[in-house]
């Protein structure tokens, strides 16, 4: 498990180093995270170290999402000001999310099913 979180710091560190290096405005664990993508990917399977520790990360996601709810509370004023932008901004993003999601189903099922 250790060796498991050290992979997942040392992703998390090189992805924020190449953002900073750089200037991307990208966040680090993001592209560290695609870097272990790409490393798995490229090997074909995954440890057995780092998926239990991944899914014990996961089974507890939800604790992560108190730091963000103590923001919005600690922040009404403004959003109660802003909720109109914020309502526009949050439907706009889902229509554009769900027809890109469409659109590139679309090219990726394209000519794998007979159509007849």
């Amino acid at each position: 498990m250790l060796v498991a979180i050290t992979q997942l710091l040392c992703c998390q560190l090189v992805g924020e180093v190449i953002a900073r290096v750089l200037e991307l405005s990208i966040p680090g664990p993001v592209i560290g995270m695609s870097l272990l993508l790409i490393v798995l990917l490229y090997k074909e399977t995954i440890p057995q170290s780092l998926e239990s520790t991944a899914e014990g990360i996961l089974s507890h996601l939800s604790l992560l999402f108190v730091p963000a709810g103590v923001g919005v509370v600690a922040h009404l004023t403004v959003l109660g000001n802003e909720w109109p932008a914020i309502v526009g901004s949050l439907i706009g993003s889902t229509i554009v999310t769900v027809l890109v999601t469409g659109w590139i189903l679309q090219r990726l099922h394209r000519g794998r099913f007979d159509e007849s």
